[in-house]
């Protein structure tokens, strides 16, 4: 893995780049130091990016949010979020585990990321009992974000109604203005301890790389994937046959606190071998 200051020593080696969201480009409040100019280099060297996060909530929610950063549409060649996918899935239902679901559905999560299942022909109901599925967006503002648990009694109430869960993000956690808070994932992981079944939707599943390749155009082998976490962004990009450049100041900062010799070690015990590393995603 070669540790690196900036993209700029790498990004003649590829045509298509995939950038992560949160932990890359942006903190859910403000774009990183140099992410913007980043972009802009990128555009202006001919490079097409496409933006892939694990948010759970549709694209064009993502994109506005983008855009009340100052991270203006043209600087990047397209975006897909986990949450439209699962909306996708939803409305197209030619998957059989979601063609098997039913209409009725108990949202756990904001209301701000229901938007996922807007116009499409399904019901929210208020309880778990009521429901045939949940879509888990991770925690939502009735507890606290940060631990476990508030969540605890609507999962075993979930899992007594033997829903199936949607998890319509797969990170653990986030880290939001400086605060480190739980992800749809780490709900998920826990109702599958309790004996429920889930269906992940996004990284590091293999399948999301499908559709931002199709915007891109370009084959696995031109492009490069630029993401902070190593279990979703790195192993996704792996599944896909991608080369993967490994953001340092997003959520394994802390940990890694810049030292090569921690970071080489953290991607070896994950089995993964980024192309690079970069401290920040900056040019």
């Amino acid at each position: 893995m070669q540790h690196l200051t900036g993209l700029s020593t790498i990004a003649d080696r590829y045509e298509g780049f995939i950038l992560d969201l949160w932990g890359v480009i942006h903190d859910g409040v403000t774009p990183y130091p140099g992410a913007i100019d980043c972009l802009r280099h990128l555009r202006e060297a001919g490079k097409r990016a496409v933006l892939l996060s694990n948010a759970p909530r549709r694209a064009h929610v993502a994109q506005a949010a983008l855009r009340g950063m100052g991270i203006a549409d043209e600087l990047y060649t397209g975006i897909l979020t986990s949450g439209e996918a699962t909306h996708l899935l939803l409305r197209d239902r030619r998957d059989p585990w979601f063609a098997a679901l039913g209409n009725r559905v108990y949202h756990l999560g904001p209301e701000r990321d229901r938007n996922v299942i807007e116009g499409l022909d399904l019901t929210r109901v208020d309880r778990p009992d009521q429901a045939g599925f949940v879509l888990n967006t991770g925690p939502d503002d009735s507890g606290d974000p940060s631990s476990m648990t508030d969540w605890e009694p609507i999962l075993h109430a979930c899992r007594r109604a033997g829903l199936p869960m949607i998890c319509a993000n797969p990170d653990l956690e986030v880290i939001r203005g400086g605060a480190r808070l739980l992800c749809a994932g780490t709900l998920t992981q826990r109702y599958e301890q309790l004996g429920g079944q889930a269906r992940w939707i996004g990284k590091p599943d293999p399948t999301i790389y499908t559709p931002v390749l199709d915007m891109l155009a370009t084959g696995p082998r031109a492009v490069l994937a630029v993401g902070d976490s190593l279990r979703t962004d790195m192993a996704g990009a792996a599944a896909a046959g991608v080369a993967g450049c490994w953001v340092l100041g997003g959520i394994h900062g802390e940990a890694l606190a810049g030292d090569p010799t921690r970071i080489d070690a953290a991607a070896r015990t994950a089995g993964l071998s980024p192309r690079a590393c970069v401290p920040r995603f900056v040019w």
